[in-house]
């Protein structure tokens, strides 16, 4: 799988859904090397994609809690770190 051959995705769905398939991709362990390092790179680019997707909804549902009368905002706590 060439880079060159992904589609252009447009949102957090599919960006996740691609980044799934290219894990499962990779931890089959049936790829040739090349094609398990663009495999490897889509991937950092989906992860990026969806990090930086995230960070956005994150921005926006700050920007609504603050517009509600007398809530403060906080930052998200996952509780996964």
């Amino acid at each position: 799988m060439a880079m060159g051959d992904a589609q252009p995705v447009v949102n957090f769905e599919q960006s996740l859904t691609e980044l799934e398939s290219v894990v499962k991709q990779l931890e089959s362990g049936e790829q040739p090397l090349e094609d398990s390092l663009a495999l490897f790179e889509r991937g950092v680019a989906l992860s990026e994609v969806c990090r930086k997707q995230l960070e956005a909804a994150e921005a926006r549902i700050e920007i609504l809690v603050k517009r509600a009368a007398g809530v403060k905002a906080e930052p998200f706590d996952s509780g996964n770190e």
